[in-house]
């Protein structure tokens, strides 16, 4: 077999481990303002021109304005008194990354569901590059297909692979003693 070689990791490559506390500090505020629902401030912790890039079914954001107007202004609507909780987060020199959930209130239309006032957990991870002070990208992952299986639509049509896991598996968002 021939052997490849693979250049890893090149986003990271030329990371300043000096700025950890600058890129934690930058990344804690920005959640603090997120739960806040404080949508028009997000220009504090944002560069204008960031970008957010998203799974499937969450797109591509590119600045500031766009991610405002077709990502949390939209969300918000369709899920309001929503609240972050970070559980995990890793910090290192210009990047950090978390993973958590969102519990909210299902209030406004989300793909074509109506609104149902169903309580829902969102889970998410979120990778952060902060630049002189602000977050100049972000990558996220949510599980969408969760969130519409607690609003009672199963996208996988009862086919998920969780169909062959043991029903004694603790649920991966309850922290191990």
């Amino acid at each position: 077999m021939t052997q490849i070689k693979v250049t890893q990791a090149p986003f990271t490559m030329h990371n300043d481990p000096s700025k950890t506390e600058t890129t934690r500090r930058v990344v804690e505020a920005m959640v603090d303002g997120l739960n806040d629902h404080d949508i028009d401030g997000m220009g504090r912790f944002f560069d204008e021109n960031f970008r957010w890039i998203g799974n499937t079914g969450c797109g591509l954001k590119n600045g500031l304005k766009e991610f405002q107007d077709n990502w949390q202004r939209p969300f918000q609507a369709a899920f309001s008194e929503k609240v972050a909780t970070d559980e995990v987060r890793i910090a290192e020199g210009e990047w950090m990354a978390a993973f958590g959930r969102q519990n909210a209130k299902h209030t406004g239309e989300f793909m074509g569901i109506a609104p149902t006032g169903k309580e829902v957990e969102i889970r998410y991870m979120d990778f952060w590059k902060v630049v002189d002070g602000k977050i100049v990208d972000n990558w996220v992952m949510i599980d969408f297909p969760y969130v519409l299986k607690q609003l009672g639509k199963d996208i996988f049509n009862g086919e998920g692979w969780e169909k062959w896991d043991s029903q004694a598996v603790q649920h991966p968002m309850t922290p191990l003693k």
